[in-house]
């Protein structure tokens, strides 16, 4: 067990209140760590600067978590999977379903969209009867070789869903993360390369591939137990630890772009993260599977970020851009604030592009479940959703500023999906959520709009379950 503490005077691009004393960094295991900061740092809003509370609000976590590390079931118990589909799970009040199609309706659509998906993306890899079989996910018909590491994590969060549905879901699933395993970042081997093949150096690991692995692995070892050939929830408190310590900045509890990131670098740094890693579901399930209050402070932070996002650069959309900055403003105050053109990827980094159109679903995977704050935020969106979808859901861009203005003038499931999830926030929206479904449920276009399409699909029909609720069997 390694600690290490942040020196006082150190420069960094941020108004540090306070050093922070007894850093815990965890070295090998979040599990071999129970020591908390004397002084932490949370993005929490306070006159466009950042600053940091010591505590956090224990009603950011769900008491009623039954923890996946303690008393998991067996994976060849013979009754099958824990949590089948179709679930329907109950969301928090004041939320809706899509009510013009029947239950079961809704779960069909959601099965057809899954049997697309793995037909047109799901590879095996390798001829023969090898076993235990590889999976991987496809990126594109045009690079039917190239598989990413964020399609990894889409493929287990998809095959763990469908258990129950499909008996090959958990074969589907195990052979999805030992082709991971077969190809681990070029820094932490305990993360995943970015891209498959790599490149001839290595390819280091971007943070939402394996924020959603770990998450999947969560949900593995409630679906169907530790005890068979891969014990889940050993290897998700391993994905967990290694990004918690390769991929969460050490004072701002922001993501990393991945693990080769120099949290003090001078362009890439811990304060310039991808809004799509901004996934407080998942930081939330982090949180309550380890015995700290680090995943706390994560969920605390990219909550507030998000909030002064939306309330200081796009009042009127609620949109995030791709990737967010740190710097003075015209004011010289420190702040965040969208990245500039060629940041990163492109010259949309700071609009609400490929990236960012990931927000509402991720906002939805919490706020609908959860409620608190993340509903407020995909509240906020969903205002927004509707303007657009004013002229007939088709009308909707693929892409926009954040002042509104659209960038792409085609209409595509990728942004689509997450913006009916965003509907589903409030009940007066029916109308334009019902639509927006229609035109989205039986469309299919790509590897990387297929799967947000089915993750959201998941959502929009009651069928995505969280780790604190009792299931079904």
């Amino acid at each position: 067990m390694a600690c290490s503490k942040t020196q006082d005077g150190v420069s960094r691009p941020f108004s540090i209140l306070g050093s922070v004393v007894a850093q815990c960094l965890i070295a090998v295991s979040l599990l071999a760590c129970n020591q908390t900061p004397e002084t932490t740092l949370s993005a929490v809003q306070s006159g466009g600067v950042v600053t940091i509370p010591a505590t956090i609000d224990t009603a950011l976590l769900d008491s009623s978590f039954d923890a996946p590390f303690a008393g998991s079931r067996s994976a060849s118990r013979p009754f099958g999977p824990a949590c089948p589909f179709p679930q329907h799970v109950r969301h928090v009040p004041g939320t809706t379903l899509p009510d013009h199609r029947d239950r079961a309706q809704l779960d069909s659509d959601v099965v057809a969209a899954y049997v697309d998906w793995k037909q047109d993306h799901l590879v095996k890899v390798g001829l023969g009867n090898t076993w235990p079989p590889l999976y991987r996910v496809a990126f594109s018909a045009d690079q039917p070789d190239r598989t990413v590491s964020e399609g990894i994590g889409y493929g287990m969060l998809i095959t763990v869903l469908m258990a129950g549905e499909d008996p090959l879901a958990q074969e589907y699933f195990d052979g999805l993360w030992r082709f991971a395993r077969l190809h681990p970042s070029s820094i932490d081997a305990r993360m995943t390369a970015w891209q498959i093949p790599e490149s001839s150096n290595g390819d280091a690991a971007a943070f939402d591939g394996d924020a959603d692995i770990a998450l999947a692995l969560l949900m593995a070892d409630k679906q169907w137990g530790s005890d068979g050939d891969i014990d889940y929830r050993h290897e998700a408190a391993v994905s967990i630890a290694a990004l918690y310590e390769s991929s969460i900045g050490p004072d701002s509890y922001l993501p990393l772009l991945g693990d080769w990131v120099d949290p003090h670098g001078e362009q890439h740094n811990q304060f310039t993260p991808r809004s799509s890693d901004f996934m407080p579901a998942s930081f939330r399930a982090f949180a309550a599977a380890m015995p700290n209050e680090n995943w706390a402070r994560v969920l605390a932070s990219v909550l507030d970020v998000v909030a002064y996002m939306q309330s200081t650069h796009a009042p009127e959309t609620a949109l995030l851009p791709d990737f967010l900055a740190y710097g003075p403003g015209d004011d010289g105050v420190m702040a965040f604030r969208p990245a500039a053109a060629g940041f990163l990827e492109g010259p949309h980094d700071g609009d609400y592009h490929y990236n960012a159109g990931r927000l509402p679903l991720r906002l939805g995977m919490d706020g609908l479940l959860h409620g608190g704050q993340s509903l407020e935020l995909l509240r906020n969106v969903a205002a927004f959703a509707s303007e657009v979808t004013t002229a007939g859901v088709k009308q909707m861009g693929a892409g926009y500023r954040l002042d509104g203005t659209v960038t792409g003038n085609y209409f595509t499931t990728f942004f689509a999906a997450p913006f009916a999830v965003a509907l589903m926030s409030e009940p007066r929206y029916q109308q334009r959520l019902n639509s927006l479904y229609d035109a989205i449920y039986q469309r299919r276009e790509g590897y990387y709009e297929d799967s947000i399409n089915l993750l959201s699909l998941l959502l929009l029909t009651g069928n995505f379950w969280s780790m604190d609720q009792a299931c079904t069997a």
